[in-house]
């Protein structure tokens, strides 16, 4: 079975993106010594994930108080208390995409917009009934 094992958000200013993510999520993120606009993000260790890049978008910004239609892959992050995160990334920059929602069995689902138009999601788990 195939696995993603990188991902890359594209960005009007990779440095206002990098500063966004690193604040909201922790995550490591350092310009790369290369020829090219290039952040690489680090995600840690603890559970497990994916690392990815945050580069130069090659083309106009959407405007980000306009819904976007999702026309890409979107990642989303598990989070303990999406609540809390919805309040962080507001005062990050971040806009609204499609409100909490619900996800019977699974936790609570929601899609914002980062300082550069692009869609990610946050999941908080549904904790289980502990059995007796």
């Amino acid at each position: 079975m195939r696995r993603p094992v990188h991902f890359e958000i594209h960005a009007e200013d990779p440095k206002r993106a990098a500063n966004f993510y690193s604040q909201l999520f922790g995550w490591e993120i350092t310009r790369w010594d290369g020829p090219v606009d290039y952040w690489l993000v680090s995600t840690g260790t603890e559970p497990p994930g994916i690392e990815g890049a945050i580069l130069r978008r090659m083309g106009e910004n959407p405007d980000p108080q306009v819904p976007t239609p999702v026309i890409a892959y979107v990642c989303t992050v598990d989070v303990e208390n999406v609540d809390e995160m919805i309040d962080k990334a507001k005062k990050l920059g971040g806009v609204e995409a499609l409100g909490k929602i619900e996800v019977p069995g699974v936790g609570w689902q929601v899609y914002y917009k980062d300082t550069e138009s692009n869609i990610f999601g946050m999941m908080q788990a549904m904790t289980q009934p502990q059995a007796t």
